[in-house]
């Protein structure tokens, strides 16, 4: 008998494993015979087991065919199984009919089909891991390395996580189907969009731009704020939003200088959690997947950013399977469950065209915003792609920021508004308009005049030197940003002035500027250290004071005399409150 084939379950490996599949076909009769006759039987059974939990294809298309029976409204039975079956001239996978008439002459109470359902469900599940074994066998012996090992198993077990999350039978899937009363009676040009008016909650979108725009800091500040629940760009205050911010671009000496300079502290961050340099793997894999929705769910967040995207990828930026892995493994599971996200790219060689890399990367989000540098602080802020249309297209924005000392100062950072209405309301040539023509140069309101004509002469705006002047006094007059007047949510009581060490925000310092309707401090507050005095009439564009112009201190009334009314003082140097 040695030459006789044995039966297949007799066959074992040379461990003695059992090489059948695992597989429960008298579970899989039992539940497949109750649901022909009891629509209550499909619901009991389709809330444990799916579809793919059937072993044998013939029992799969009766379930199939009572599935669809089910979602008509349709009570199943074994003689209309039959002839949706035979509609579909397949009788003859279900031996020319003769299983559906064995099977439906006997079927036990729904009642009980969970029980054997369940036993259908495990004996597919331990399938399921005997393929996976077999599966990561064969990449061995191919050699495969133990990154590709890891790889396989992440999306195992990735795709065990969705298994058990999404349900099982139609209903998860008809549910996505539009209710027409409930579709049309939403008004969808009214909903709230979150603060900076960019984005509304559940969207994605990206923002790009060249390493000069200072997209971080941009990001950073308006998540800070939209997790301490302040206003963002003129809107209006919200509930925080709890913001998970994941950056392999910035070190932290530099994150810390710029949350200081927003006015942040131990004790005001929010609802903001940031992650710096995390140890995730490759986004565009179904482990980075996972590690990205593990760290959503620890920290609950509503909104994850990606600064910078092109950092947490595997694959060449130029191929398009590179971000349709992207929107696969991380970003379709972020949209599934109503999670926004940020992300941050950088622009291409050719400005136009938007972000560097495969145009695959705008397919998938609701919103593409490019931010560019124009000069003296401002900033533009332009949509060029949209899925929705809501909220604006464009912005104009200032980036303000104040040095104290060697940092920069705590709560003087910040991107407002350009008002551009308030602008356009002086006319071209007069003082007012000049003195916004200064400001948008980014220089500091205690620029004096050399500095000031030489910088007006490279920008081309021609103007009197009287009328610059006039421009600089008054520019010197008006006190610094960044008071507790200023911007009174970056001065929280109890929270003292901070400072921080290390390099700048951007590769440019940021200078002082002001835009239209910044409020100033009130008198008596002491300017930033003066720059060293201009002698009166000396130097070239320094005017001698006009006498009848003279200032006075505004403690003892004693005329100001030197530095102290060419600086623009309201203190003589003994009341000086320095």
């Amino acid at each position: 008998m040695e030459n006789v084939r044995p039966f297949p379950h007799q066959q074992a490996d040379h461990d003695g494993l059992n090489m059948i599949a695992p597989r429960d076909l008298e579970a899989e009769e039992l539940v497949v015979a109750a649901v022909m006759h009891s629509a209550d039987a499909y619901r009991e059974a389709a809330a444990i087991l799916d579809r793919t939990d059937f072993y044998r294809p013939a029992h799969l298309l009766i379930w199939d065919t009572v599935s669809g029976l089910v979602a008509a409204g349709t009570p199943p039975h074994p003689v209309l199984v039959r002839a949706e079956i035979e509609k579909q001239n397949r009788l003859r996978e279900v031996d020319n009919g003769n299983l559906i008439i064995r099977l439906g002459s006997d079927a036990i109470s729904w009642t009980l089909v969970p029980h054997f359902a369940t036993q259908v469900a495990d004996k597919a599940r331990e399938r399921r891991y005997d393929e996976h074994a077999t599966y990561l066998k064969a990449a061995i012996a191919r050699g495969a390395t133990g990154s590709e090992l890891n790889e396989i198993v992440a999306e195992f077990q990735q795709a065990e996580t969705m298994r058990e999350s999404t349900g099982h039978g139609p209903e998860h899937l008809v549910s996505t189907l539009l209710d027409w009363n409930s579709f049309f009676a939403t008004d969808f040009g009214s909903i709230q969009l979150l603060p900076g008016r960019l984005m509304a909650p559940g969207q994605q979108i990206t923002l790009v731009g060249d390493g000069k725009a200072g997209k971080s800091l941009f990001t950073q500040e308006w998540m800070w704020r939209m997790a301490t629940g302040q206003s963002f760009l003129n809107d209006k205050p919200q509930e925080p939003v709890r913001i998970l911010y994941l950056d392999a671009e910035n070190g932290q000496e530099q994150v810390q200088e710029r949350l200081l300079s927003f006015g942040a502290g131990p004790r005001r961050m929010g609802e903001l959690r940031y992650a710096s340099f995390p140890p995730v793997r490759p986004l565009d894999t179904a482990g980075g997947g996972a590690d990205l929705m593990s760290m959503v769910r620890a920290t609950s967040a509503e909104l994850v950013v990606i600064d910078t995207v092109s950092r947490f990828i595997s694959g060449p930026e130029n191929d398009a399977d590179t971000w349709l892995s992207l929107y696969r493994h991380t970003l379709l599971p972020l949209k599934r469950d109503r999670i926004s996200s940020v992300r941050l790219d950088h622009r291409g060689k050719d400005s136009e065209r938007g972000a560097r890399g495969s145009s695959a990367k705008t397919q998938d989000v609701d919103h593409v915003w490019e931010l560019s540098a124009m000069g003296g602080g401002a900033l533009a802020l332009k949509r060029t792609h949209t899925r929705t249309g809501i909220g604006p297209d464009q912005f104009t924005i200032v980036r303000q920021a104040r040095r104290d000392g060697d940092n920069w100062a705590h709560g003087g950072t910040r991107h407002i508004v350009m008002e551009w209405e308030a602008e356009q309301a002086y006319e071209e040539g007069s003082v007012e308009w000049l003195i916004r023509k200064i400001d948008a140069l980014g220089l500091p309101d205690d620029a004096g005049n050399p500095r000031t004509i030489a910088a007006l002469a490279d920008a081309k705006i021609k103007a009197g030197k009287d009328k610059i002047a006039t421009a600089v006094r008054a520019r010197k007059n008006r006190g610094n940003t960044g008071s507790r007047n200023g911007f009174p949510e970056a001065f929280p009581e109890g929270v003292p002035r901070e400072g921080s060490p290390g390099t700048p925000p951007e590769t440019e310092k940021p200078q002082v500027k002001h835009s239209p309707g910044t409020s100033r401090e009130p008198a008596g507050t002491p300017p930033s250290p003066p720059s060293p005095p201009l002698g009166e009439g000396k130097g070239e564009g320094s005017p001698t004071e006009d006498p009848s112009e003279t200032r006075r201190c505004t403690v003892c009334n004693e005329p100001l005399h030197g530095y102290r009314l060419d600086r623009g003082y309201d203190t003589c140097l003994k009341h000086d409150a320095a």
